[in-house]
């Protein structure tokens, strides 16, 4: 039995822990439905500070913040997200996974919880979302740390043959929800390790950890849902400039974006800060977390 629930609040949960990894130094909660159509988003909290919010990537969790949070969380109140039907929060049957669905779901996270003065970081997906809803919610957000915005065609089909046979599948009429449904190991591996440099990076209890949860019941629908939805991350996009936060635009040297990608959201974002970070990919929570540690404690 890996759950046990306790009532914390008339808003949240409070659980042993989910998951079978653990943070020092955090706990993990579940912030019960609002109202109908919507389900439980688990998240994870920790630290002391100032309120950071940390938003993952397409099929992973919370956990992928893993080596940051225990960096970070002497300067920070931090909380890591399950977006909607991935880690451990609840999965809705014909819950939408488009992109103003998934902000609507951080928003909601972060203004039941009243958190304010917040730094928004967020990978990938994450990214998208974070500065989407900084421009939803200007008086809570203080700053964006946004790593690698998958806002571009082609996103992870560009990190190699395997992953876009893959998606291609996963997609595809008849047999993409048997597809989704199908994970063996060393496929889920290579697939991740094209998002890395080093892949010495992806360690084996976290993808046991993706794996236990891509057995859940439904999350091959949701898996299938969200890798349909991410053309709708372009689109997002419109919203960046609405933005009044100050934003730091992260890329990995060697991430799918292409240069002309990153000039594109320079010029969107003319005031933002820009770093690369050499010999990186496009998980740079994973690879080099010390980087992106360095850049929260800064500025704290």
């Amino acid at each position: 039995m890996r759950r046990s629930l306790s009532k914390e609040n008339n808003l949240s949960t409070t659980s042993d822990t989910p998951s079978g990894i653990t943070i020092a130094g955090t706990s993990s909660h579940f912030l019960d439905p609002a109202g109908p159509g919507e389900g439980r988003l688990r998240y994870i909290t920790g630290g002391s500070g100032a309120p950071l919010l940390m938003l993952h990537t397409v099929r992973t969790q919370a956990e992928h913040f893993r080596h940051l949070i225990p960096l970070v969380q002497d300067r920070y109140t931090v909380y890591a997200l399950d977006l909607p039907g991935m880690g451990y929060s609840q999965i809705v049957p014909g819950a939408s996974y488009e992109e103003p669905a998934m902000r609507a779901a951080v928003k909601n996270l972060m203004t039941r919880l009243d958190l304010r003065d917040v730094t928004l970081l967020g990978e990938s997906m994450g990214a998208v979302l974070a500065l989407t809803t900084a421009a939803d919610l200007p008086e809570r957000v203080r700053r964006v740390l946004a790593i690698n915005p998958y806002d571009y065609a082609g996103g992870i089909k560009r990190s190699g043959l395997l992953a876009r046979f893959i998606v291609t599948g996963v997609l595809a009429p008849g047999i993409g929800p048997k597809l989704a449904g199908l994970e063996p190991k060393p496929i889920v591996r290579a697939v991740l390790n094209g998002g890395l440099v080093d892949t010495t990076a992806l360690g084996e209890d976290y993808l046991d950890e993706l794996l236990e949860v891509g057995r859940r019941p439904g999350y091959p629908t949701v898996a299938r849902s969200v890798y349909a939805a991410l053309p709708g991350l372009m689109a997002a996009r419109s919203r960046y400039p609405a933005a009044s936060a100050a934003v730091h635009l992260i890329y990995g040297e060697k991430d799918w974006s292409r240069p002309s990608d990153r000039e594109a959201n320079k010029q969107l974002l003319p005031a933002a800060r820009f770093t690369q970070v050499p010999n990186a990919g496009h998980f740079i929570a994973l690879e080099r977390p010390d980087v992106l540690a360095d850049l929260l404690n800064r500025t704290a």
